[in-house]
């Protein structure tokens, strides 16, 4: 069949969950599509490097319209103009929204294609209200999308009562990963300057360094925890100088493993004794179901569907958002018991295995894309 052409509208293609199953996407469609990306932050397309070197995308920067700026008309049509282009528009999060808009106002007078947006969560500014200008924006740019993709149980809600959109245009798809691919020893060598001495317990996280990962809280924890604890974090992004800032103010600089972004947790996770997460916000956390398939216990804030994610062993672990002395005590408790840790990952092994396989999810993929397409041969092939 000839090849899609495929149009991605990103707040941000710096990888991180939402980009990192983006472009398991692109990779699993293989030569069956072509992939055009633009990004509202200019530069931010740090996920690039993970897509497979046989894929076609381009990432064409000033030759495109920005997905930054103030709403219009001009914008609008620029953005529409553009989009004829190709055969279906991706768009993702509140930094695509203005193109959301454009193919609503302008997609029947212009005969622009389809598009089906995606929502994965929200940026620090809306961890404790969504902003209501912001609701009311996307309930009008989303009236004539084709479909609204969420992960979670969590933003299917917001979905329906606070953005009014109807239910069977939004389909509820569960992040999934290659869980095959997690049945694999740590390879040396890959995270680079990591330690671990006799007795040492790694406490591991896999995350941009964005506010709203809010990962001194997670450098807090871990100084609380015992001087036995060390804390690696494998990500990059703006909230790196605050992180060590924290450390060093703790005085366990010693302790915290920054290496930056690292390609494949495949080849590291395993190396770590707990997973955590800090979060103030989350939906669908893919790093938390990796390290689920990599049999590993989890310690995390009680946000999003974590708590609708992780095996019924390892909720006792999952904690209040704001009560820090409950994480760094969740962290000391599978910290002082290697028992308990092998009896909780293995519990969280077997549900990510049975649950959260990718076979499914590009499965769910693909039938969308094909249908807003009418390519059925798309959405049948494998």
């Amino acid at each position: 069949m000839a090849a899609v052409r495929i149009l991605h509208l990103h707040s941000s293609f710096n990888l991180g969950g939402q980009e990192s199953r983006t472009v398991r996407l692109m990779n699993h469609f293989g030569d069956q599509a072509e992939h055009t990306v633009l990004s509202a932050v200019p530069d931010a397309f740090g996920a690039a490097d993970a897509i497979d070197k046989r894929i076609k995308v381009s990432f064409p920067k000033d030759a495109a319209p920005s997905l930054a700026g103030m709403p219009g008309m001009g914008r609008y049509r620029r953005l529409a103009k553009y989009m004829k282009k190709f055969h279906l528009v991706l768009s993702y999060n509140w930094g695509s929204m203005d193109g959301v808009m454009a193919r609503t106002l302008l997609g029947q007078s212009m005969g622009l294609p389809p598009l089906i947006h995606h929502e994965d969560g929200f940026n620090h500014d809306e961890i404790d209200r969504l902003k209501a200008r912001r609701n009311w924006f996307r309930m009008i740019a989303l009236q004539r999308s084709h479909a609204l993709v969420v992960p979670s149980k969590t933003l299917e809600q917001i979905a329906r009562n606070a953005w009014h959109q109807p239910p069977d245009k939004i389909c509820r798809f569960p992040n999934a990963i290659d869980t095959e691919h997690f049945n694999r020893r740590p390879q040396r060598g890959s995270f680079p300057g990591f330690q671990k001495r006799y007795g040492e317990i790694v406490v591991g996280t896999i995350a941009g360094l964005r506010t709203v990962k809010n990962l001194p809280r997670l450098v807090r924890a871990v100084a609380a925890a015992g001087p036995n604890v060390r804390l690696a974090i494998a990500g990059e992004g703006p909230e790196r100088g605050a992180i060590m800032a924290e450390a060093d103010r703790l005085g366990i600089a010693d302790r915290v493993m920054m290496p930056g972004f690292l390609r494949d947790p495949a080849r590291y996770i395993r190396l770590f004794d707990i997973f955590a997460l800090s979060s103030d916000s989350e939906q669908y956390p893919i790093s938390l179901v990796e390290a689920m398939t990599s049999a590993l216990p989890a310690v995390s804030t009680d946000v999003g569907d974590v708590r609708n994610i992780v095996a019924r062993e390892n909720l006792p672990y999952i904690v209040a958002r704001q009560d820090e002395d409950a994480l760094a005590e969740a962290i000391r408790k599978l910290a002082e018991d290697a028992s308990l840790r092998a009896s909780v990952g293995e519990a969280n092994r077997l549900v990510a295995c049975s649950q959260y396989d990718e076979a499914t999810m590009f499965a769910r993929y693909r039938q969308l894309y094909g249908s807003a397409m009418k390519r059925a041969d798309f959405a049948r092939q494998s």
